[in-house]
């Protein structure tokens, strides 16, 4: 993996046509952030926000459907950005889901309370860069256990503990401790039942593991949150295929022993 030595000019850049959109936002200006946020995400920007700006402006021309899909969009990159939570709940109850809204909402008020029993420094947050920018350099040079170390200082800093966690089991499983990945996984579940990455990535682990049981089950887990979860239909009828082939081998076994 190559250094990319334009990524801080980039990120500058970002940094400034996020501002720009958040202006025009808040003034009503649509048309001009529209652009300016389709732009961003044509640079994989993972931040929430531009998703969640988004969403609201999809949500105002009526387009419900690609609101529901940007709000959830920004939900997978931090399940904790409770501006989308609210949005997401707001339109599914606009449109008569009410299990759906209520369910989205009881989320965001649970991560809501969390918060407010959690310190946010600012300097933690900083520090917390800095340890994942030290954890990137080992990923790049293959020394995953001083990745790990650094990820685990970062996760303790940090309020964006979800896609550390997730960084967290890659490391893991570059390091063959598929065990560890799987834990690390179920954690994050557990904290952030609704956080579809995590769920399709442990799938994936018990898949390897011919543990299709699992596999599946987490991917209809997936699939209850969100109907039209490419990857989750992708993978449950991969596992569907594979539980077949291994029946018929039974059977075939059973009657040339």
């Amino acid at each position: 993996m190559k250094y990319d030595f334009n990524s801080e000019f980039k990120a500058e850049i970002s940094t400034e046509v996020i501002a720009e959109a958040k202006q025009n936002f808040i003034k009503g200006n649509y048309k001009v952030v529209e652009p300016l946020l389709q732009q961003l995400i044509l640079q994989n920007n993972r931040n929430p926000e531009i998703y969640q700006m988004l969403a609201t402006i999809y949500y105002d021309k009526g387009q419900f459907n690609k609101a529901i899909r940007t709000f959830k969009r920004a939900l997978e990159i931090d399940p904790t950005y409770t501006d989308a939570s609210v949005g997401l709940s707001i339109i599914l109850n606009d449109l008569g889901r009410y299990e759906e809204g209520k369910k989205i909402f009881e989320d965001a008020k649970q991560v809501l309370d969390r918060k407010k029993n959690s310190p946010d420094p600012y300097l933690e947050e900083k520090l917390a860069q800095k340890h994942e920018e030290l954890a990137d350099l080992y990923v790049q040079l293959q020394r995953f256990a001083e990745a790990l170390e650094q990820f685990f200082k970062a996760q303790k800093l940090s309020t964006r503990k979800v896609e550390i966690s997730i960084r967290i089991a890659d490391c893991f499983l570059s390091l063959n401790e598929a065990t560890k990945a799987q834990a690390q996984l179920k954690n994050l579940i557990k904290e952030y039942p609704q956080y579809a990455p995590a769920r399709i990535k442990l799938g994936l682990l018990y898949y390897n593991q011919n543990q299709l049981a699992e596999a599946t089950e987490q991917w209809e887990n997936v699939l209850l949150r969100d109907p039209d979860h490419p990857e989750a239909h992708k993978y449950l009828k991969m596992a569907q295929t594979a539980g077949i082939t291994m029946l018929n081998s039974d059977l075939n076994a059973e009657v040339n022993p």
